[in-house]
């Protein structure tokens, strides 16, 4: 079952802060945490990250 995230991500096409709720990805290259999901307003792809999975 994959990571869910809910929260506030800045939304560049809209330029406002949007509640929006994504999966989790890990990026391979260095091991930080993102959320992606979509806007509300626009459907643009917005994302956060969410720093190092702790160990």
């Amino acid at each position: 079952m994959a990571e869910t995230y809910s929260g506030e991500a800045y939304c560049v096409k809209c330029k406002a802060k949007r509640e929006f709720t994504g999966e989790v990805h890990t990026n391979e290259t260095n091991g930080r945490r993102m959320a992606k999901g979509k806007c509300p307003v626009c459907d643009t792809t917005v994302t956060r990250i969410l720093g190092k999975k702790p160990e």
